[in-house]
């Protein structure tokens, strides 16, 4: 590389590359250029990339479509798998790498070109993809997606990224960090406000030391979970191995999940072993009594009612399922399709039911809608997409959704209260709030002993026993929160 490329690509810190990578300098795209160039797996991964930044889509929900259309082989499709996921998981770091090698902020690049740049640094820093590989393809993809001098741009900075090791560049970029927070949210690619959400999760278990274990298990790829629908499906050894603590399900050896389920007619689903578990801790809280009603009120997209749903016909109670948007009430109905039980929809607003069905259900799962900070593993967007002031919002809406609850509960009837998230907040605040303003009318069970009962081998918990939170780095599980509270007679 020319002297010059080497000024372009970043040596000059206050000025970096020249060419092609602000929003300034964009000219017509070049749409017309073919797309041959680059392998198939990159390209699916870029477009993916893309789609999360430009339209909000969910990674976990495109990226097998597109696998699909460019019928990607197995090894190509696991490499799309990597390339996408792991640029997203880490991409806070990666933006701090990026503007140092650029010599400007990311702010000041085009969206589209530090998305190729984002690719390109995960295949350098996190993948044994070969440097020259990693960088032509890179500067193919900004030919095709950028500016005229796009190209250059590109080739500049992922050549300064590759003259530097992955060990040297987590060593600058901690240099440059502000606080231990800041070092933390750097090195494992978090926002700062969600490490100290996570911080102060923890420190309620008193297991704050714990924190950098969980960060980075939030950035390993997780197992795929499946679940056996209780009475109607069963997981055999050619599946996979069973799962440490939920008796409904096992881990996937191997496949496609998706064929699996449409082989099975839905009986065997994809489910975390943290989600299966925060239903059974409902179903399984006490022997079901035939007649019982229960109520999913939360039910989108469906694969805790369905495990609900099975549940209640192996006990002769009846389910009913809620969901207010109704494009997520189509997936509760097609996830429900499995289990051959009568189990009405609803599409009302959940904060109105304790009004319209008073005292009506003898449990019910409350699943909150949350930040869904638990989740990152799988959903690694997230964590770049929600903000602190989700959290207010959110807050008020649980808030208004477990009194509704609590009212349409029968006396001596059980609420599950789940999130997907750790925060504060979100779980043991709106517990909180709850418990007082019913006062002795509800009571929290011993949530911890119902989940240890349920469990098929014993749980590392912490902390009040009345709630549970399970952990990615703990239990393999998402960061699932879970409480039980019964209503008292009046």
């Amino acid at each position: 590389m020319s002297g010059a490329d080497e000024r372009r690509a970043g040596a000059n810190r206050d000025r970096g590359p020249r060419s092609g990578g602000s929003r300034q300098d964009r000219a017509p795209r070049a749409a017309a250029q073919p797309t041959s160039i680059v392998q198939p797996a990159r390209r699916v991964a870029y477009e993916v990339i893309a789609a999360v930044r430009e339209s909000d889509a969910y990674a976990n929900l495109l990226l097998p479509t597109r696998i699909q259309r460019a019928a990607l082989n197995t090894a190509d499709a696991a490499l799309a798998t990597e390339l996408t996921y792991g640029t997203l998981r880490m991409q806070g770091f990666y933006d701090r790498v990026i503007a140092e090698a650029a010599g400007r902020p990311v702010t000041a690049i085009d969206p589209a070109i530090l998305d190729v740049l984002r690719l390109g640094a995960h295949q350098l820093l996190a993948t044994r993809v070969a440097t020259h590989a990693a960088v032509n393809e890179s500067v193919e993809l900004a030919r095709q997606v950028g500016s005229r001098s796009a190209t250059g741009f590109t080739n500049g900075v992922l050549r300064a990224i590759a003259r530097v090791s992955a060990d040297e560049w987590r060593e600058r970029i901690l240099a440059g960090t502000s606080t231990p927070d800041d070092a933390l949210a750097a090195l494992y690619s978090h926002p700062v406000w969600v490490v100290r959400a996570f911080r102060q999760s923890l420190r309620q278990e008193g297991r704050e030391n714990e924190l950098e274990e969980l960060l980075a298990a939030d950035n390993a790829a997780p197992r795929v979970n499946m679940v056996a629908l209780p009475g109607l499906a069963e997981a055999t050894t050619e599946l996979g191995d069973a799962n440490d603590f939920s008796p409904t399900g096992f881990v996937l050896a191997g496949g496609d999940p998706h064929h699996l389920m449409k082989q099975s007619a839905g009986r065997l689903r994809v489910q975390d072993e943290g989600s299966q578990l925060a239903a059974l801790a409902l179903s399984r809280a006490r022997p079901v009594v035939a007649g019982e009603r229960w109520l999913d009120l939360c039910a989108g997209p469906g694969g805790k009612a369905a495990l609900l749903a099975a549940e209640a016909l192996n006990g002769g109670a009846t389910l009913v399922a809620n969901e207010v948007v109704p494009a997520r009430a189509q997936l509760v109905r097609a996830a429900l399709a499995a289990v051959p039980a009568d189990v009405p929809v609803w599409e009302m607003d959940g904060t109105w039911v304790g009004e319209d069905q008073p005292e009506a259900f003898d449990r019910i799962l409350l699943d909150a809608p949350c930040t869904g900070l638990g989740a990152l593993r799988r959903r690694p967007e997230a964590r770049w997409r929600k903000l602190p002031k989700d959290v207010a919002e959110l807050s008020d809406l649980q808030s208004a959704l477990i009194h509704a609850a609590l009212g349409a509960l029968k006396p001596g009837g059980i609420l599950a209260y789940v999130t997907c998230s750790p925060h504060v907040a979100e779980t043991r605040g709106i517990v909180a709030t709850a418990r007082k303003a019913w006062g002795d009318k509800v009571v929290p069970l011993d949530t911890a002993a119902v989940l240890q009962e349920v469990a098929v081998h014993p749980l590392d918990l912490a902390g009040d026993p009345g709630s549970v939170q399970l952990w990615p780095h703990r239990h393999g599980t998402d960061a699932m929160f879970i409480t039980l509270l019964q209503r008292q007679a009046d």
